[in-house]
């Protein structure tokens, strides 16, 4: 999809672009979610596959910590640092989260840091499903 949109000069808003907050670091095998959290029915949120996921959390809070930034920051400066017209506006409730995330345009990936990144990517199975079968089915249309 991303070379048609580039063709055609089309840009790009990644949906969930923090991966539904595990990417923030804040999630771990021991989170306890509300009763309503829409997480409690996500098959990439069972309390096995966020420990199974953990290790690629781990790896970004290491690239965040040498570049003096957040989990978060990195995801999305990730994700800036692919193309310009790749824009990821994540969701947030609270002024100190949008704060955290503008200041991800701040944040220098280098190429090797891009590269490490996408080697520690490519090197984890993802756990989990993004959606339960009833609502994956309804992806893709």
């Amino acid at each position: 999809m991303l070379p048609t949109l580039a063709e055609l000069g089309v840009g790009f808003v990644p949906f969930s672009p923090l991966g539904k907050g595990f990417l923030t670091g804040q999630i771990n095998e021991n989170t306890q979610f509300d009763s309503t959290d829409f997480r409690n029915i996500v098959p990439r949120f069972t309390r096995e596959a966020r420990k199974a996921n953990q290790i690629f959390i781990d790896f970004i809070k290491s690239v965040a910590e040498r570049k003096k930034a957040t989990p978060a920051q990195i995801a999305l400066a990730w994700l800036l640092a692919q193309k310009p017209w790749i824009v990821p506006i994540p969701g947030t409730t609270k002024l100190h989260r949008l704060d955290e995330n503008i200041g991800a345009v701040e944040v220098e990936l280098t190429s090797d840091d891009l590269r490490d990144i996408k080697r520690a990517a490519a090197n984890i199975t993802v756990e989990g499903a993004r959606y339960p079968e009833n609502l994956e089915q309804l992806t893709g249309r």
